[in-house]
């Protein structure tokens, strides 16, 4: 269990970007954070990390609080920020340096699967599409074996046809494996269409916590202010010559 007890966030230059926050989200749980930029998205994700201590309050994993960075939380950020220099295979494995040779390969393979890339272990970084690329930064975070993987933004700069396979990506590591993930999103319509549940924020705070079924247009337009036009569109369709990869098989998205 993921417990965030009133936790808080101020900057030093006196920014409030946490006040009181106040959630618990069980194991398996597919959730969007959703609210307008400025929110408090980003910091709480950071948060969760332990990226970004808190101000005050504390969140904790299975009653052990959370300070640092925590082995069985895995983080995607909205750029993949995968290392140049470094074969698919390699970035994925980087951090796996107190394993054999062996175990290592075995492990990044096995990750690559999961997010359908198998064919792409030895490719560069410069030869993946933007689709291509946040599935091996989720690959990455997968290899860690995670409880929870935290997405911040993470379609925010792809088009629409590898918005829908990454978030696909995401949906399936949750359903098949239990993995709990936690997502930042913007397109409210691809928070309703993926996630189980909605957590609204607005000046670092919630004011919506519910199935998305539950989020009224009077309630999603309270919480997006001037952004409500933009975010309450529908959601990208899939072209028609796109086929999303099952489980272990490559794509060429």
């Amino acid at each position: 269990m993921l417990a965030l007890d009133k936790v808080g966030k101020i900057y030093p230059n006196g920014v409030n970007a946490l006040a009181r926050f106040s959630a618990e989200i069980a194991p398996g749980e597919i959730v969007a954070i959703i609210g307008g930029s400025g929110c408090g998205k980003s910091t709480l994700l950071r948060a969760i990390a332990g990226l970004d201590r808190a101000t005050s309050g504390t969140v904790s994993l299975d009653a052990t609080a959370i300070s640092a960075p925590h082995e069985k939380i895995g983080i995607i950020f909205q750029e993949p920020r995968l290392l140049p220099w470094l074969s698919v295979a390699d970035n994925i494995g980087f951090g796996l340096s107190d394993l054999s040779a062996h175990e290592r390969r075995e492990k990044v393979a096995r990750s690559l699967a999961r997010v359908g890339l198998s064919d792409k272990a030895n490719a560069w970084p410069r030869e993946l599409s933007g689709g291509q690329a946040q599935r091996v930064a989720i690959a990455r975070a997968l290899v860690q074996e995670p409880d929870i993987i935290l997405a911040d933004e993470p379609i925010a700069s792809l088009d629409p046809r590898n918005t829908r396979i990454v978030m696909d990506a995401l949906l399936r590591i949750n359903k098949h494996f239990g993995i709990t993930v936690i997502c930042n999103l913007h397109s409210l319509d691809l928070a309703r269409t993926y996630c189980d549940r909605l957590i609204g924020m607005s000046a670092g705070r919630i004011v919506f916590d519910g199935a998305p079924v539950s989020l009224t247009d009077l309630i999603a337009r309270e919480l997006y202010d001037l952004e409500a036009n933009d975010v309450m569109g529908s959601a990208p369709p899939v072209p028609a010559d796109v086929t999303v990869p099952e489980l272990g098989t490559a794509a060429a998205a």
